[in-house]
Order: structure tokens, then C-alpha cells, then sequence
């Protein structure tokens, strides 16, 4: 099963590589003879030049861009030629690997670099045609294909192979997206504030029935599944995968409800990238429980030990437990990762120990949601909002502090960034009691540009006074970005917190604005039309 994933991965790469043709095409006919330094000039504006200039002169003809767009195109295609070419030259090293490490790790970079290339792509087709996708698209596209190659390299460490796998897929991918980025930002219209926050533009994919599915009831939601799933013989599937793989197969276009009916469902699943609109629809979260327990003790990657793994656009998903079981010594074990950009959970509970929820890139948006853990409950490089979610922390290992978030933020613009509003951050049973002697962090920096923050919540007693958690190093200390706006509790005193340059502690609410849901993933644009209840602003 895994080798014929691979393989409809591999035919991806064969459409996507004439994709890229007829883009370069269409550059060839614009080319024109041009002294190098043209290209410097506009290289010299980027964070890597070096990479901008070696690859632009030798990939794209000479042509010389008249105008920044122009530019951003030529950057964007350039890092798909180059991402393309890594890919090749991973397949043909996957020959190579010598033990399950390799082979785990390998496994991971060649889905991770097929989700580059596709989101490449994509952010290309928006940049060029004349569609709704705007540049604040385009960024979240590129930063997730950013995050992708960073999950990469992250997996390669996990396995202790770094030095087999990233050799061999670097290609200099990263600077040439990190470049893309940095212009793309330049680039970006408020597009939002032309709203005014009163018009509500609805997507042509979405239909009046379905921005209806979240807002009503789940029974009733459950009664307009066209995949039922249960435990006995009263419906055609036993298994969620196979009702996700037959969703897949249909002909139905637009949303695919797949009602899972009450019981405990040991299996991993997974809804691939052109596996869109899916919707799972459970009985309650104590009703309907997904779990597994792959973990990194066991010999998966973090990112590869999910119980549940999202690609496809617009996932959602109501009335459901994933949990991962597989206790507090078997290290990384994630319960949910999501990469679906424009992605909704509503009343789903997420139950593991280290490394919950991995809301791993894209938008998303968590709404009256239970999540437990302990080590890096929440981590990741997605923009996600969490409205009114109840976290709570449970006992770790011994020696170890609990951390409510690791956000992933590798580059300065990549508009990512792990938002709380109206949340609980609590101690679960078994921690209650116990607080005096296990220390409970809100966050602690997982990369260079971390980006957390905490607004309008209650934290409880169990939040340590110092509130964040330096990483390994201090470095990260001046680059993050923390910040605590109007939370209460007694986990929320604000006298002994860290005074690392990068925290805040904000008291106007157009200082904290930019991370409503209106803002910081465009809610207004795409969140109503899914029925589920949300607060725009701050």
C-alpha cells in the first residue's frame, strides 16, 4: 500500500512537470538578451542572492523582469525547477537506503517534496491567472511549502539521518522560497480591510446546503452523509479509511460527508492532497474515538506517527476523538496533523501525551475543541486560530515540563503563527494536585521566528509565573514573537514574566487585531459559509 502511494505521487510529479513547461513556455516568448547585472540588482533585494542569481541567469534565459510580479513569478518558478529536481534525485537515492530509519525518513521527504511541488503550482496558477487567489494566498502557499522541507529535515533528525537524506534534497529549495517569500510580502494588498468586515464573499465551491452542515445539528448533519461508517453491518464500510478512499473515487463534486457512527476505530487514517472537501461527522467525542499508537519510540517520524493525517483542501470535521495511545514514554506520538489549508474542527477532542496536535502548515481554525497532553501539545508552522478550545496539561515524564505550544516559524515572512482567543488552559485529573511539583509552560521557541498568542483566555494555576520556555538555546529569544493580551486567572499575573526581547504584553486592542480571525487567516472570507459559529475580531 505504501509503494502505490509513492507511485501516485510519482505520476503527480509527471502532470506537475508539464505544468512547469507550459509556464516556462510562455516565459521563453517574453525572453530577451540582457546584460547580468539586471538580474543582480533585483537578486541583490532578496535574503539569498547568491542562489537568486546562479539559478535565475541559467533558468530563465536572460529574461529580465520589468516590474516586481514579474519577478516573484521568475523566483516561484525557479524554486519548482529546483524542487522538481530534488525529487528526481530522491526517488533515485530511495534505491540507497539501507535500514528502516532511512527508509522511514526517505518516505517522508518524498510526499513532503510531492506537497511542495503541488503547492508551487498552485501558488504559480493563482500568480498568473485570472482567479479570486490573492497574495495573501500565494503567502500562505509558499510558507507552506517552506514548512515542508523544514518537516523534512526535522524527520532526517528524528531518525538520526540527516546526513544521508539532505545531501540529496537541498538543491538550495528553501532559499529560493525563503526569496519568494520576502518579495510576496512586498506585494501583499489588505485585502481584508477592503471589506470592511460587513461583506461576506462566498466561495464558488461551497453551496447553500453545505454552509449549513456545521450550524446544524451533528444527527442532523449526519443524515445528509452520502459514506456511513460502522463497527457492525448495518452500512457498507467498517473502516474510515475505506470511506475516505471511496469519497475519493466518487463523482460527487463538492463536500463529502462520511457520518462515522459511534464506536472505537483502531486504524491510521489519511485524506491525501487532491482528496478535497472531505467531512467527518461523528456521534460526540465520547461516542466516536479514532486512535492508534505509532510514536517515535516505535520507529515513525514525528510527522508520520499521526493517528490522523490531513492534506486535502477544506477538511472538516465535528464530533469526533483522534488520540494517539501510545502513552508518556514513547516520546513524539501525535494524535492529528493537518496541512488542509481552509481547514475547520468543531467539538473535536485531540487526546495524546507528547506532541498532540501537530497543526503542521496552511489555515486552519479550532472551535470549542478539547485537546490533552504534555510535551508540545500544540506545535507547528500553520496559521491557526483556537476560539473558545479547552487545552489541558497531564502528567509527563518524570523530569519533564509540560509546554502548551512549539510553533514553528522559520522564516521572518512567513505569516504562520499559533493564535489562542478565549481559550482554558488547565490542569486534567491527574494533574490536578500535582501542580506544585510539575512546571506548565504556554510555549517555548521550536524555530527562529516562533510566533504565539495568547489573548482573552483563562490560565490556570498550573502556568508557571515565568509564563515561556526558553528553547535549547537563547538564541530565538530576540526573534520570536510571544505575546499576552487581557488573559485572566491565576496562571495570568503578569509580574515575573520573562523579559526576553521578543515577549509582549499588549493592552490595546488594534495592537493584538492583526491576529483576529479576520486578519490573520481571513476568516471572513471563508469561515462563514461553513456555519461554524466564530468571533471575527478581538
Amino acid at each position: 500500500m505504501k509503494m502505490l502511494s509513492i507511485n501516485l505521487l510519482y505520476l503527480s510529479l509527471i502532470l506537475v512537470s508539464f505544468i512547469v513547461c507550459t509556464f516556462s513556455e510562455s516565459l521563453e516568448h517574453e525572453a530577451e538578451e540582457a546584460p547580468l547585472d539586471s538580474i543582480s540588482q533585483w537578486c541583490d533585494t532578496v535574503p539569498h542572492p547568491k542562489p537568486c542569481k546562479y539559478f535565475m541567469a541559467r533558468t530563465q534565459g536572460m529574461f529580465i523582469p520589468k516590474e516586481k510580479h514579474e519577478f516573484r513569478r521568475m523566483i516561484v518558478e525557479v524554486a519548482l525547477d529546483r524542487a522538481m529536481a530534488a525529487q528526481g534525485h530522491l526517488w533515485m537515492w530511495g534505491e540507497q537506503c539501507a535500514n528502516h530509519r532511512e527508509r522511514a525518513a526517505w518516505s517522508d521527504c518524498i510526499r513532503l517534496y510531492s506537497h511542495t511541488i503541488y503547492q508551487l503550482n498552485y501558488t504559480l496558477y493563482g500568480l498568473t491567472s485570472n482567479s479570486s487567489f490573492t497574495d495573501f494566498d500565494a503567502q500562505t502557499w509558499l510558507s507552506s511549502s517552506l514548512t515542508n522541507l523544514e518537516t523534512c529535515m526535522s524527520g532526517s533528525h528524528d531518525m538520526n539521518v540527516t546526513t544521508f537524506i539532505w545531501p540529496h534534497v537541498s538543491y538550495n529549495v528553501s532559499e529560493l522560497i525563503s526569496n519568494g517569500l520576502s518579495v510576496n510580502e512586498g506585494l501583499i494588498d489588505d485585502f481584508i480591510s477592503s471589506t470592511n468586515g460587513t461583506t461576506t464573499n462566498y466561495p464558488s465551491w461551497v453551496s447553500r446546503e453545505e454552509r449549513k452542515l456545521l450550524r446544524v445539528s451533528r444527527k442532523l448533519a449526519a443524515t445528509r452523509a452520502a459514506f456511513v461508517v460502522s463497527k457492525d453491518r448495518s452500512s457498507p464500510y467498517r473502516t474510515i479509511q475505506s470511506a475516505i478512499d471511496a469519497a475519493a473515487r466518487s463523482s460527487i463534486r463538492g463536500r463529502k460527508v462520511i457520518h462515522i457512527k459511534r464506536g472505537i476505530y483502531k486504524e491510521n487514517i489519511y485524506v491525501g492532497p487532491y482528496n478535497n472537501d472531505i467531512m467527518l461527522v461523528g456521534d460526540g467525542m465520547r461516542n466516536t474515538i479514532i486512535t492508534s499508537s505509532r510514536s517515535a519510540k516505535s520507529g515513525y517520524t514525528t510527522y508520520s506517527s499521526s493517528t490522523a493525517g490531513i492534506d486535502g483542501l477544506r477538511f472538516m470535521a465535528r464530533d469526533i476523538t483522534f488520540q494517539n495511545a501510545a502513552g508518556p514514554q514513547m516520546g513524539q506520538a501525535v494524535a492529528f496533523r493537518s496541512s488542509s489549508d481552509l481547514s475547520v474542527l468543531y467539538k473535536c477532542a485531540f487526546i495524546g501525551y507528547q506532541d498532540t496536535l501537530f497543526v503542521h502548515s496552511q489555515r486552519q481554525f479550532y472551535k470549542m475543541c478539547y485537546i490533552f497532553g504534555t510535551i508540545d501539545i500544540i506545535f507547528g508552522n500553520a496559521a491557526v486560530v483556537f476560539q473558545n478550545c479547552m487545552i489541558y496539561a497531564r502528567i509527563p515524564v518524570y523530569g519533564q515540563a509540560n509546554v502548551i505550544t512549539a510553533q514553528g516559524r522559520a522564516d521572518p515572512n512567513q505569516n504562520t503563527g499559533i493564535v489562542m482567543h478565549g481559550c482554558r488552559i488547565m490542569a486534567d485529573e491527574d494533574l490536578k494536585g500535582k501542580t506544585a511539583f510539575i512546571t506548565t509552560y504556554l510555549g517555548r521557541p521550536w524555530q527562529e521566528y516562533s510566533r504565539t498568542i495568547i489573548m482573552r483566555s483563562y490560565l490556570g494555576g498550573l502556568v508557571n509565573s515565568a509564563g515561556w520556555m526558553p528553547w535549547k538555546s537563547a538564541g530565538f529569544l530576540s526573534t520570536l514573537y510571544y505575546a499576552e493580551y487581557q488573559n485572566f486567572g491565576p496562571g495570568a499575573r503578569l509580574h515575573h514574566r520573562v523579559k526576553w526581547p521578543g515577549y509582549h504584553i499588549i493592552t490595546r486592542p488594534n495592537a493584538v487585531s492583526q491576529f483576529s480571525v479576520e486578519r490573520f487567516i481571513a476568516g471572513q472570507k471563508w469561515l462563514p459559509e461553513t456555519g461554524v459559529p466564530f468571533s471575527p475580531g478581538v
